[in-house]
């Protein structure tokens, strides 16, 4: 037997005893995260300022843009609106 014939039947082999791979799937639900988020009953990441005020409403407070990019916010009686610029970049639950 020829040395790469050898080395093709050990590999071979060795692959034959190996258990099969098993794997679990994990399911997230919807991909929609935006959808999930306004039914949650806050804004989407890259909703603009004017939609935002449009969808909820006139906030109970505005903070001024603060540093390079500009960051501001708008605080709404259960949550607070983080903008970059004129984007929603976060919106968090106020405590309760």
């Amino acid at each position: 037997m020829s040395k790469f014939s050898a080395s093709a039947l050990l590999v071979l082999l060795g692959g034959l005893a190996l258990p099969a791979a098993d794997a679990d799937t994990l399911d997230m639900g919807s991909t929609d995260n935006a959808a999930r988020f306004e039914q949650a009953g806050k804004p989407t990441r890259g909703t603009t300022q004017s939609r935002v005020e449009q969808n909820f409403g006139t906030p109970e407070a505005r903070r001024g843009a603060v540093g390079d990019p500009p960051i501001s916010s708008w605080e709404y009686a259960d949550f607070v609106v983080f903008f970059e610029y004129d984007k929603v970049i976060h919106s968090v639950s106020k405590r309760r």
